[in-house]
């Protein structure tokens, strides 16, 4: 007897320490100010970025408590899951008395009620309660749906209501916030952030997670067969588009194109157009990839314009031979200096030895040269990867069902209440007194007005004598 006195002890406790407002207060409060936090921390940085920000000992403190990641450390996913369980069990307690209103059948009335209110309205009607009654019912069943008739110890009444389902709109919205906290915690334990960049022409089936850098396997495969970028006149990228195609088994399942905010969807996974790059080039890389090349004669100043392609010869204008590009370098030595990339080509001219040049690619530089004519590349066929971000968040849906039960709920609570009214008849001498009472859960100036039109469309009506 004593452990089953701790043990409900114990229980009371706990359902008084989670339907306490003051709770409630205390976590929103804690949310906020933590959601600050995560807010001037940058999240999911490298380590070695917020060493150098905060030092080592703010370093050391902000890792220990998991700001980097806040929103999926483990204390604020416990503020969540107790914030759910609290909205629950406060919803729980109070919803008993609230489901004896709405599914009590027949439902309640005290007509004692409906006399002390001070908006009721009264008029004196020249029938018997009996004659007032059986017309007055038609038109109040007809405005409210249910509608009954009692005998009260002054006369008869005839209670009806209308939207006794309405109270349970605050419910409505508890269960939207609950699956709104539901759906985040479920996106934050089993979803994943990720990136890859794929080479134009090739595929992966893995990508790299964003929060611990580890390898992730998927389940199918992501090609990307052509990657497209177009630039302002500025230089700045105006669009860049990846052509993707899903394989599962080296068998392809879906193909199409991405942008910027326009991701590919695929099994719970979405797939980001997020950057992209040009590949470290090579000789072999090169191969017969087109190449603008730019000749100046120095004799007549003229500029021609030539298409070549990389390893193939082209010819030389003014008749003066051939000229072939057949070498790359990414870092070439030009007398003890770096000068980055050049084209490496080679002038057979018509008459005398063969000629090796330098060429940086859009720049004057072979002007230094002298000679009959200077080269230079003023465009080239790059190599690009495009680089892909790769999220999964089961959740979302939850999310989504959530926001939808919020914007009904509050659309119930605000707009819609639980509406009764009672129209009590007394005979007074020949006559007989109308009193008209009404009570709504909201907006009650609005069930004010309604009484007060219910009451003169009644004393307009006029009986048939029997």
């Amino acid at each position: 007897m004593e452990r089953e006195d701790i043990s409900s002890n114990y229980f009371e406790k706990l359902w008084k320490f989670f339907t306490s407002v003051r709770l409630t207060v205390v976590l929103l409060l804690s949310l906020a100010a933590t959601s600050v936090i995560g807010t001037v921390i940058p999240q999911n940085e490298s380590n070695s970025a917020y060493f150098q920000e905060y030092g080592e000992v703010l370093y050391r403190i902000f890792y220990g408590f998991g700001f980097f990641d806040m929103y999926h450390s483990w204390w604020f996913q416990a503020m969540l899951i107790i914030l759910t369980v609290n909205i629950v069990v406060c919803s729980l307690d109070r919803l008993s008395a609230t489901w004896k209103i709405i599914f009590s059948n027949p439902p309640k009335f005290n007509v004692s009620r409906f006399r002390k209110l001070s908006n009721k309205e009264e008029f004196t009607a020249d029938y018997s309660p009996e004659q007032l009654k059986d017309s007055y019912k038609p038109v109040i069943s007809k405005a409210f749906g249910y509608s009954r008739v009692e005998e009260t110890d002054e006369g008869v009444c005839i209670f009806a209501e209308k939207g006794r389902w309405t109270r349970l709109g605050v419910y409505i919205v508890h269960i939207s916030v609950i699956l709104l906290l539901v759906g985040g915690l479920f996106g934050s334990i089993f979803g994943f952030e990720g990136f890859v960049n794929i080479p134009e022409g090739s595929a992966t089936d893995h990508i790299r997670l964003r929060k611990t850098s580890q390898i992730k396997a998927l389940d199918f495969t992501i090609q990307c067969d052509k990657f497209n970028v177009s630039f302002y006149d500025s230089g700045a990228p105006r669009e860049y588009r990846s052509g993707l195609t899903i394989l599962e088994g080296d068998k392809p399942v879906l193909t199409r194109d991405i942008i910027v905010n326009d991701p590919l969807r695929y099994k719970g996974i979405n797939i980001f157009q997020s950057s992209y790059g040009t590949m470290p080039e090579n000789a072999d890389s090169m191969k017969g990839r087109a190449i603008t090349l730019s000749f100046t004669s120095n004799a007549t100043g003229m500029v021609y314009i030539k298409k070549a392609v990389f390893g193939k010869k082209t010819d030389l204008p003014e008749n003066m031979g051939k000229f072939i590009i057949k070498d790359f370098d990414n870092d070439y030595n030009f007398r003890g200096h770096k000068i980055g990339k050049v084209f490496i080509g080679t002038v057979l001219p018509t008459e005398g030895e063969p000629l090796d040049i330098v060429i940086p690619p859009f720049s004057n530089f072979d002007r230094m040269r002298g000679g009959d004519f200077a080269v230079s590349v003023t465009a080239y066929e790059q190599h690009y990867y495009t680089g892909l971000q790769i999220t999964k968040d089961p959740g979302v849906l939850i999310v989504y069902s959530g926001f939808i039960m919020m914007i009904i709920g509050f659309l119930i609570t605000f707009f819609m209440s639980h509406r009764r009214v009672c129209v009590e008849m007394t005979a007074a001498g020949e006559k007989t007194t109308v009193m008209v009472a009404g009570m709504a859960t909201k907006n009650k100036m609005g069930m004010e007005i309604r009484t007060k039109k219910l009451s003169q469309r009644l004393a307009g009506i006029h009986p048939s004598p029997y």
